[in-house]
């Protein structure tokens, strides 16, 4: 995997923030959208996006569209954070794997799977 394509790592988790190491420099975000080759802020209110009822299947095209065979999808430090059934069958039609995790066991898991494959990630950094 070329280091362009790489996704990029996460380097630091706390409360409401997210520090990531993305082709070079440190981005920071409370929430993220990760993929090969790049990050950004995952703004909730592009798509509607609550904790109930939950991540949305607009949430996780942006991360198919960029190349990810992978996706993590954080629930939140305390796991408030739903994921709706649509957007697993999105990813399931897509033959893109999905975890879904309490956050820190997320955050643990992408960098773990960002090492050896494509892999995208939605991380919430609060409740």
């Amino acid at each position: 995997m070329a280091a362009q394509d790489a996704s990029p790592r996460i380097k630091h988790l706390s409360w409401g923030r997210l520090e990531v190491e993305d082709q070079g420099s440190t981005r920071t975000y409370k929430d993220a959208k990760l993929w090969p080759g790049g990050s950004r802020t995952w703004d909730w209110d592009e798509t509607g996006t609550s904790h109930v009822p939950g991540v949305q299947p607009a949430d996780v095209k942006e991360l198919v569209e960029n190349g990810a065979k992978t996706v993590v999808l954080s629930k939140g430090i305390n796991e408030r954070l739903q994921v709706k059934d649509e957007t697993l069958d999105f990813l399931d039609e897509q033959n893109v794997e999905a975890h879904v995790l309490q956050t820190e066991e997320a955050v643990d898991r992408y960098n773990e799977l960002c090492e050896r494959e494509p892999v995208g990630a939605l991380i919430h950094s609060t409740c």
